[in-house]
C-alpha cells in the first residue's frame, strides 16, 4: 500500500502525529522546542573562536557514484563550498580517476571507509578529524545539491547563525524522474530534472557550526546528518532551521514560503538510474527499503517545477568543460 502523506501550509510531513496520542505528543514536542529555543537564547555560549582554514566544507560518504561526482563537486564549489571530505565505501567504479585532480589541488580529502552500513560512524569520524579545519561542516549526499536562493553563497546564509546556534537544518526539495525512463548520463543532473514536490519536505540535512561542541556519544546524534545536536557549554541542544526556529520531534516552524536556501534532493533521477541505485548497495541500509512501491509513492507527489539550480547552470557548464568527467563504457551500458 502506498503511503499517504499529510501536509502543512509549507511542508510535506514524513512522520505526522496521528490520533489523540499523536496530537498530545506533538504538543509535548512543541513545548520542548520552545524551551530549547529559550535555552539557546539566554544561556552563555562557550565557543571555539579559533580561525579555520575553510568557511564551508562538506562531508559525504559515497559508493559507486563516479558518474555524478564531478558535477556535484563543481556545483558546490560555485555556491561556496571550499573543501570536501569524501568517504569511499567500497566503490569499484572509476571514482579515483574523477577525484584525482581535486585531491591534487587540495579541494578533496579522500578517506577509504570499508565498513558497511557505517554512514553515521563516518560522519562522526569526519567531525573528529576535520572539524578544526572548517567553520561550517555540512553532511550532504551525492544526490543532494545545496541551492542558495536569496544569496549566491552558502556561507552568506549560514553566517547569521554563527554566534548563536550550533547547527542549522536545510530542508529538502524532492525531485523525481521528470518523466525520464532513461537519459544520457553525460548530461547534468541539475539540468535534466526539474519536476518536484509542490512543497518542501520536513526532512533535511544539517550544517554543523564547529565553534560549538559535539557529543558523539549522545544517542541524540545517531541521526546527526538529519538532526545534529551540539553543545553550548552547558547542555546538548537541537538544531534550528534556516529561519532560526528550533527543530525538535515533529516540530518545524516555517513562517514563510520564501525559503532562502534549499537542498535539491534528486532522489530517483531517471527510472533506470533508480534501479541502478538500488542494485549497487547502500551505505546506510543493509536491506534497502526503497523498492518499486517506494518509488511510485515518491513519484506521485511530483507535480510542480523548480528551476532554482538553473541560475548556476552556465557557470557549472563552464566548470565542467575544464575537464570532461571520465565515464567508463561499463557505466554507460549499465545506466
Amino acid at each position: 500500500m502506498q503511503k499517504e502523506m499529510k501536509q502543512t501550509r509549507y511542508l510535506m510531513l514524513d512522520q505526522p502525529a496521528n490520533g489523540k496520542q499523536g496530537r498530545w505528543m506533538h504538543l509535548a514536542y512543541k513545548g520542548m522546542a520552545m524551551l530549547y529555543q529559550w535555552a539557546w537564547r539566554i544561556s552563555p555560549k562557550k565557543r571555539d573562536m579559533a580561525e579555520r582554514q575553510y568557511k564551508v566544507s562538506i562531508g559525504a560518504i559515497f559508493k559507486n557514484e563516479a558518474l555524478y561526482l564531478k558535477e556535484w563537486i563543481e556545483f558546490h564549489r560555485i555556491v561556496g563550498v571550499e573543501h570536501f571530505y569524501l568517504y569511499n565505501n567500497n566503490s569499484d567504479d572509476n571514482y579515483r580517476e574523477v577525484l584525482e585532480p581535486y585531491i591534487k589541488r587540495n579541494i578533496v580529502t579522500l578517506v577509504d571507509w570499508p565498513k558497511n552500513q557505517a554512514q553515521i560512524e563516518a560522519y562522526k569520524d569526519c567531525i573528529h578529524k576535520y572539524a578544526k579545519e572548517t567553520r561550517w561542516m555540512g553532511f550532504v549526499d551525492i544526490d543532494e545539491f545545496v541551492v542558495p536562493r536569496k544569496t549566491d553563497n552558502i556561507y552568506d546564509c549560514l553566517q547569521a547563525f554563527e554566534n548563536k546556534y550550533g547547527a542549522v537544518k536545510l530542508y529538502w526539495r524532492m525531485y523525481g524522474t521528470s518523466g525520464h525512463m532513461a537519459r544520457d548520463v553525460k548530461g547534468l543532473v541539475t539540468e535534466d530534472f526539474t519536476v518536484c514536490w509542490s512543497k518542501y519536505y520536513d526532512v533535511g540535512k544539517c550544517f554543523y557550526n564547529t565553534a560549538f561542541g559535539f557529543d558523539e556519544k549522545s544517542p541524540k546524534n545517531d541521526y546527526l546528518h538529519h538532526n545534529l545536536w551540539t553543545n553550548n557549554g552547558r547542555r546538548n541542544l537541537p538544531p534550528v532551521n534556516i529561519f532560526g526556529k528550533v527543530c525538535f520531534g515533529d516540530v518545524n516552524v516555517i513562517p514563510t514560503a520564501e525559503f532562502p536556501i534549499q537542498i535539491n534532493h534528486y532522489f530517483t533521477k531517471s527510472y533506470q538510474e533508480y534501479a541502478w541505485k538500488r542494485a549497487k548497495g547502500d551505505v546506510y541500509f543493509k536491506v534497502n527499503p526503497h523498492d518499486e512501491e517506494y518509488f511510485y509513492n515518491h513519484e506521485k507527489w511530483c507535480e510542480a517545477t523548480d528551476y532554482a539550480a538553473y541560475r548556476y547552470l552556465i557557470k557549472l557548464k563552464h566548470a565542467m568543460a575544464q575537464g570532461q568527467q571520465p565515464v567508463s563504457a561499463e557505466d554507460e551500458q549499465e545506466i
